[in-house]
């Protein structure tokens, strides 16, 4: 049994090795573009050995106790040949596959395995030498599979202490090469995501790996249709387009429209987008909060204060995007973790590509942590600045690079200068569990080690950032947003606890005059109002408001567990599983008054819930250069 499993982990390596290197040089001319094919063939081999790990392991772990008996031998033999065609199916098709989709087979791969009659007719019309020469290479592969798996001669058992030994050494290498590296998490496609093609980040993958990997995905796309009810198309997509304020689009992207903008620069402006993790309006002074945050709460008077914005969601993927896609909630899990969103999904760099600019993410974590690192450079993002290319952090805690050296990293990449206009996306971590920061920055009360303490550091390095960012020449070109992803500590004898909903939200720099806003608004409608204020006149599928038009906001909804909440001025609605929707009048902070079932807003709220999955499963929340056809 071991000669067949080494034998077998080496052929697989040759394979995967020699399919990848064919595909780095049939896709060569992206590849030079992107830096070269060094992050292909380094992360590769990582992927390969966990998939020979994983298929591989079990056999391994029984050969220093069956590796004499001939039934094991067959049986291994079996097993080994059936995953070698697995490989062989999967790398031989990928190459039409990438013509078709422009990625390694995904989802779509299994979708179209429900079909089978009408795909293979398919491939029978259109590509009878392509479906021939597989059958062929599929046959060639079966044969040398047999040779190489099959009839192998019966181990020499080792004597039973070595057995053990053998099978604690294997499981510890078999672990490793599952779990592909040392670091906090395992290894995952947004590990080796490497570039801002997404083609080019699942080179490293193996096909196999990939399709396994969409499968396991599916369980995130949940149904809000199955849990809260269903509209009929039609009607969805007129609520929605009346709500968002928009003209109906074309049918593959009825939320498609032109935004004008409300500001005209001679220049492109600069967007910044600070993200504070958890850094609710519970703690935010000037929106009624604890008073830790006396630095933002000084920006508050000098820029364009939100002071009933309100977060999608609880997570901070739930507010990435939001703020960086203009995605609303939904019952699924947030669009940074989906499948089919990991690459031709509009976000604002998608759109800022269009007018010339230069996308980066800064963070201070991992940033493959909750598949941010696929998701952005999938999707727009040209550079991404993580824990890695931190040289000297004056801190590292155990979520990363403290904020100040976020900031830090953020500054220099502003400083930077050129002619050509930038988008940042700066995600902070230190405001999150275990609360740490570098000691001597603020004046600790009580234990260091709170959330209390963490907000004053957050704070102290946002004051800190913008007094470098007021002496540097790229203040008066730049519009900064300070937003944060959800509240901390979320709950609540409420059914939809609104009070932790609430978050701070803040707009200044070129051409943003002082001004507190009261109107209830939603993370959604700050990308939209963004592209207003940096002068981007384009077209756009996201719903929510342009902020400086004065009959916007009024509204702002929420993922909560099972729970979708749609706030209309002062009334809530509640969608439950399998229940009516729930009324309630809110007053700020906890009052809720049951009110009268509503069904209009009811239908509102219900089309809201549904239309995420709905523009996910569609691929409509895109923009028209960047959908497949078909």
């Amino acid at each position: 049994m071991l000669t067949q499993i080494g034998v077998f982990a080496l052929a697989s390596l040759a394979l995967l090795t020699l399919s990848r290197l064919l595909l780095t040089v049939w896709l060569w001319p992206r590849v030079r573009a992107a830096g070269g094919p060094w992050p292909i063939f380094r992360w590769g081999l990582r992927i390969d050995l966990n998939q020979i790990a994983m298929w591989a392991g079990i056999p391994l772990l029984l050969a220093p106790w069956l590796g004499d008996r001939p039934v094991a031998i067959f049986l291994t033999g079996l097993w080994l040949q059936a995953v070698w065609l697995l490989f062989v199916l999967l790398e031989v098709s990928t190459p039409q596959f990438i013509r078709e989709y422009d990625s390694r087979p995904n989802r779509l791969y299994i979708d179209y395995l429900k079909y089978p009659k009408e795909v293979f007719g398919m491939l029978w019309k259109g590509y009878k030498p392509v479906l021939l020469g597989a059958a062929l290479g599929l046959g060639l592969a079966a044969w040398l599979g047999h040779t190489l798996f099959a009839g192998a001669r019966p181990d020499a058992l080792p004597a039973w202490p070595w057995r053990i030994l053998l099978t604690l050494v294997f499981a510890a290498a078999i672990a490793l090469a599952i779990r592909g590296t040392l670091g906090h998490r395992p290894i995952n496609p947004a590990s080796v995501a490497w570039c801002g093609d997404s083609l080019l980040n699942t080179l490293p993958l193996t096909s196999l790996y990939s399709v396994l990997f969409a499968l396991y995905a599916i369980k995130n796309e949940r149904s809000a249709a199955d849990v809260y009810g269903d509209l009929q198309d039609t009607e969805l997509h007129a609520i929605i387009q009346e709500q968002a304020g928009i003209p109906p689009g074309p049918a593959e992207i009825p939320t498609l429209h032109r935004q004008p903008a409300s500001q005209r620069p001679a220049r492109p402006r600069n967007l910044v987008l600070i993200v504070e993790e958890s850094l609710g309006a519970q703690y935010v002074g000037n929106l009624g909060g604890a008073g830790l945050t006396p630095c933002l709460d000084a920006l508050a008077s000098e820029g364009w204060n939100f002071t009933r914005a309100y977060a999608t969601g609880t997570r901070s993927v739930r507010g990435l995007e939001a703020v960086t896609a203009g995605f609303p909630p939904t019952l699924s899990d947030a669009a940074l973790r989906l499948g089919d969103a990991q690459s031709r999904f509009f976000t604002l760099a998608q759109l800022l590509k269009q007018h010339g600019y230069r996308s980066r993410f800064i963070y201070g974590g991992e940033a493959h942590f909750d598949n941010m690192k696929s998701f952005f450079l999938g999707n727009g993002f040209d550079e991404l600045h993580d824990r890695p290319t931190f040289d000297t952090p004056a801190f590292v805690g155990t979520w990363g690079a403290s904020d100040e050296d976020m900031f830090d990293k953020l500054h220099a990449l502003l400083s930077q200068g050129g002619d050509q206009p930038t988008l940042h996306l700066a995600f902070s971590v230190s405001n999150h569990t275990p609360w740490e920061y570098p000691a001597g920055r603020i004046p600790v009360e009580g234990d260091p080690a709170t959330v209390e303490n963490t907000v004053r550091y957050a704070d102290w390095a946002i004051g800190r950032f913008f007094e470098q960012a007021r002496a540097s020449a790229y203040w008066d070109d730049t519009v900064f947003l300070i937003v944060a992803d959800h509240d901390a500590r979320v709950g609540g004898a409420q059914r939809i606890p609104l009070r932790h909903f609430h978050i701070p939200a803040l707009i200044l720099g070129a051409g943003v005059e002082a001004r507190r806003d009261e109107r209830i608004v939603s993370q959604i409608d700050l990308p939209p109002t963004l592209l207003s204020l940096i002068g981007i006149d384009d077209a756009h599928p996201m719903i929510g408001h342009d902020l400086t038009r004065a009959d916007a906001g009024g509204r702002a909804m929420m993922q909560y567990e099972t729970l979708y909440g749609y706030l209309r001025d002062e009334t809530l609605a509640i969608l439950e599983p399998q229940q009516p929707a729930r009324f309630y009048r809110y007053a700020a902070p906890d009052g809720y008054t049951p009110l009268d079932p509503d069904p209009v807003l009811g239908r509102i709220a219900l089309a809201h819930a549904l239309w995420p999955t709905w523009a996910y499963r569609n691929r409509a929340h895109t923009l028209p250069a960047l959908r497949l056809p078909g």
